[in-house]
């Protein structure tokens, strides 16, 4: 499975296990279960690169060659005895034991190389304390952990897993997590999207550069710090020339940040932490083993920052602190802005800064008021972006970014609402890859966009007395419907609100003479009856669609180069920029259609593409032809286990071998498959029309014509043994009448019959029992020998128990013919020639992008139709039309009070509004 599957069955699993454990602290157990498996395959690695053999590894202990023990630790920084190893533990089975653990972790901290004591010392700590937590006794928490380790023992942690598998499931595990802690996924946590447009604002501003140093002075799990690094990554030959600080003040998550930076194979020397409090003891300040020849303030190329939101703090005595004496103080209230000056005064002259904080800051007043007055007057802030509320797990607040520098030539103020571009996922709303994009784009042109983001010069501000409130700004709310007098008194169109249209009858040239006729200076009318023929026939937008299919007439050959023809060597992180630069370059010309929908049509198909890509170049073309086990987890004896339900392709769909590979086989499955649904809509329309006396009472009383033998009812019964529906209980509680009333009598008389017919003979087996086997000659020789009327009840459950059995019969088939095409599917993988290799790949790849984005035209179109036809029907009812039908309907009411009766006061009152009805005021 893939990295995505892999890291869904791993949260699953872990979900289920953690029982009644707080996610918020369960994480610090999975996670550094994964974090110590990572440490110790990487000791393996090491090992096995340095020739060392398997009796060899199997020697290490802490007692034993103390030359070999250094040698490790000196390389890797640490060193873990064979005992005391991850696979060692999983070796064990039944023997392992909760001590072994305890003993590991205890071992580690003695073990560790004086030159990474900073980046490894007390790192366990969290999950050295809470092993106690995962049972009441050792027997249960041997348990608990035994299947942690089993859950986690398949993360491919080898260097040929180029794609990062372990640091993906690492921050999926931390992102899942986040979700479920509530309130407290704050504390260590910054939603990736969130993490991605802070990692563009800050890549733009950094790609120069050959060395760069990034720091965050809150840092949580570090996924923020990551996700910039990673960014950064893109512009920079060597990766190694990235230098990571971080601070984070709580012990467990501060464990967090050290795991996750490690387990990016970032080199240790790049790697500079601290476990402390940001506002209490300024830091990066010096090196706490040697203070007085290392005292030395840091400045970086960037600081990011998420910091807890309004928090309480202490300004006393911190009047004098270089980092806030330039500013003034925070509130003791609210420490917003002491966290956002911390970063400002660790940044070079030329470095950014980005930090996301409640809204309030942009316009509460008192301290932070001067604090923002300040800022603005020494021209720091660079940029201010307003975040769609809920986007926080466990908040709904409302969040900006905001984006300063030290130095800048300009003098104006980005300001950005971006409150109204997310979707919705559950109760959290998700900036998409194009929300990103557009704020990244706008940020680095520095752009003004109607209704979205303005550049606003300092005497605006000024006069705004610094309040930085955005809808002071910039308005992003929907233009209000409005509604024209005369339109709603005559009819018609408003040319006003046509005007409204400008945009399209710009791209348009003529269109809109062709749709619309004036009838005055300020009214129009519709003149065309079908309005999308009309708009698609416009010899304009012919053009328009002509125009674009030229752009884009090379574009499926770009994409065979670039994905296929190039898939062992294209830089899958850079992959994206490239297509998407290529994209926006074909619609440079092309009006209406934003570039940013077009953005993220290529954004829902990367993902998968990128997966396949990085298998691909890690595991090698052959990766294409493999098939695996398709593993599910499934409920025995109350436990969850894993079990194989078929097979998948790695990257090969089924469905899309099928569908090109094996066309007939694939038809001649449907076809059964529709029956099977045709089937089901036959009998559940034939139990619908049921009336209600039929369903409660079948049989009315024992004198009822109709009576059906034992061996009917015993026959119609077994057809509807194995059906569960609510629907054929009913028929089921008929047929046990009828078994009833057969045991009265051998032979059976039917409505308006006059033939009496033993049924034992019809119905019966060779050896005199009534099987299966006779039911379909017995329905059809009950409906040939007797003429029910069409809508009769008889007649409605032969037709009813017809269907069933042919639905059994079709399901077996059904069932039968989907397990031949699915080893057939597996077999025809296995043997693709590289050509269909090819074939299916741009099915897979090229085809959804190019199919998508060719469609962008006729949305246009069908926008443009849907505005037009609302329009129309705006005004086609008038305030005439609706008052003559009011007052139709009073003439009616006051009709009907004539005929009505009742004591002298309810015809007063019945007189009264006679009256109020024929008033014509």
């Amino acid at each position: 499975m893939n990295k995505q599957q892999l890291a869904a069955k791993i949260w699953e699993s872990a979900n289920q296990m953690r029982s009644k454990i707080e996610a918020n602290e369960y994480k610090d157990y999975i996670l550094g279960f994964i974090f110590y498996k990572y440490l110790s395959d990487k000791e393996i690695q090491f090992c096995k690169k340095q020739d060392f053999t398997d009796e060899n590894i199997k020697a290490l202990s802490e007692e034993g060659d103390v030359e070999t023990v250094n040698y490790i630790k000196k390389n890797i920084g640490y060193f873990i005895a064979y005992d005391n190893l991850f696979t060692t533990w999983i070796d064990l089975g039944k023997d392992f034991d909760v001590a072994n653990v305890r003993d590991a972790l205890s071992a580690f901290n003695r073990l560790i190389s004086p030159a990474h004591k900073k980046l490894f010392d007390g790192i366990f700590d969290t999950l050295q304390t809470g092993l106690s937590k995962l049972g009441e006794s050792a027997p249960k928490q041997t348990k608990a952990i035994s299947d942690l380790l089993h859950l986690i023992k398949d993360i491919p942690m080898d260097s040929k897993q180029g794609y990062d598998v372990l640091g993906f499931i690492y921050e999926y595990l931390i992102e899942r997590f986040a979700a479920n802690a509530g309130k407290k996924a704050g504390e260590f946590y910054t939603p990736h999207e969130v993490s991605v447009l802070l990692s563009e604002i800050v890549s733009n501003h950094l790609k120069d550069r050959k060395e760069i140093q990034i720091y965050d002075s809150c840092s949580g799990s570090g996924s923020l710090l990551i996700n910039i690094g990673n960014s950064v990554a893109k512009h920079i030959d060597d990766r190694n020339n990235i230098k990571y600080y971080a601070q984070e003040l709580k012990k467990n998550t501060y464990n967090l940040t050290r795991m996750n930076l490690v387990m990016r194979d970032i080199l240790p020397n790049n790697i500079v932490t601290r476990n402390g409090d940001t506002l209490e003891d300024d830091w990066p300040y010096f090196d706490e083993s040697d203070t007085v020849q290392t005292y030395s303030t840091l400045y970086v190329d960037a600081v990011v920052s998420n910091p807890p939101y309004s928090q309480k703090w202490d300004p006393a005595n911190k009047d004098s602190d270089p980092r806030y004496s330039r500013f003034g103080l925070a509130p003791k209230s609210k420490a917003d802005f002491a966290f956002l000056l911390h970063d400002l005064f660790h940044i070079k002259p030329d470095g950014i800064m980005t930090i996301v904080l409640p809204h309030g800051v942009l316009f509460r007043g008192g301290e932070e008021g001067q604090i923002r007055k300040q800022l603005i007057e020494s021209n720091h802030i660079d940029a201010i972006i307003g975040l769609p509320p809920s986007i926080f797990f466990g908040t709904g607040i409302s969040t900006t970014v905001i984006v300063l520098k030290q130095k800048r030539k300009n003098t104006d103020v980005l300001i950005i609402d971006a409150s109204k571009g997310f979707i919705k996922e559950g109760k959290n709303n998700k900036l998409r890859a194009s929300d990103i994009k557009r704020i990244a784009d706008v940020i680095r042109d520095r752009q003004t966009t109607p209704k979205f983001s303005k550049v606003v010069e300092r005497d605006t501000i000024r006069k705004h007395e610094y309040n930085l409130n955005i809808p002071r700004y910039v308005d992003s709310s929907a233009n209000p419907e409005s509604w024209d007098i005369y339109a709603s008194m005559f009819g018609g169109v408003p040319v006003k609100e046509i005007d409204e249209l400008q945009n399209y009858w710009q791209a348009f040239p003529n269109l809109r003479e062709a749709l619309f006729s004036k009838i005055s200076e300020v009214n129009a009318e519709l003149k065309v009856t079908n309005v999308n023929t009309a708009i698609t026939e416009q010899a304009s937008v012919k053009d328009f669609k002509e125009k674009f299919d030229a752009s884009f007439k090379d574009l499926n050959t770009f994409l065979k180069q670039e994905l296929l023809t190039n898939m062992q060597t294209v830089s899958v992180p850079r992959e994206k920029e490239v297509l998407s630069n290529d994209i926006f370059k074909r619609l440079k010309n092309i009006t209406l259609i934003d570039k940013y929908e077009a953005y993220q049509l290529l954004d829902d198909e990367w993902e998968a593409i990128k997966v396949d890509l990085e298998i691909i170049q890690t595991e090698g073309f052959e990766a294409t032809k493999i098939v695996d086990a398709n593993m599910v987890l499934k409920k025995k004896d109350g436990k969850e286990v894993e079990k194989q339900e078929g097979w998948k392709g790695r990257i090969m769909p089924f469905k899309l071998v099928q569908e090109t590979y094996l066309k007939e086989e694939l038809q001649s499955l449907q076809k059964k498959e529709n029956r099977l649904l045709e089937i089901t809509a036959e009998y559940e329309e034939i139990i619908d029309s049921f009336s209600e006396e039929e369903k409660d009472s079948p049989i009315l009383n024992d004198n009822n014509d109709a009576f059906v033998t034992k061996e009917v009812g015993l026959a119609l019964k077994d057809i509807f043994t194995d059906v569960e529906s609510e629907e054929i209980n009913i028929l089921k509680n008929y047929i046990e009448l009828l078994d009833n009333k057969a045991k009265k009598l051998e032979k059976v008389d039917f409505i308006n019959a006059n033939k009496q017919v033993q049924w034992s003979k019809i119905v019966a087996n060779k050896d005199g029992t009534y099987g299966k086997g006779n039911i379909n000659k017995y329905l059809f020789t009950l409906q040939s020998t007797f003429t029910f009327p069409e809508d009769s009840f008889e007649s409605k459950i032969v037709k009813t128990g017809k269907l069933l059995a042919e639905e059994k019969e079709a399901k077996k088939q059904v069932k039968e013919e989907q397990a031949k095409l699915h080893l057939q599917t597996k077999d025809t993988i296995e043997k693709l020639a590289d050509e269909q290799v090819y074939e299916l790949l741009e099915l897979k790849w090229v085809h959804p992008i190019v199919t998508s984005l060719y469609n962008l035209p006729k949305t246009i179109i069908d926008e443009l139709t849907t505005k037009v036809v609302a329009l129309s029907e705006k005004y086609s009812t008038t305030y005439s039309d609706v008052a003559k039908e009011i007052n139709k309907a009073e003439n009616s009411l006051a009709k009907l009070i004539d005929d009505l009766d009742g004591n002298e006061f309810d015809i007063k009152g019945l007189n009264e509004l006679k009256v109020l009805l024929n008033s014509k005021d």
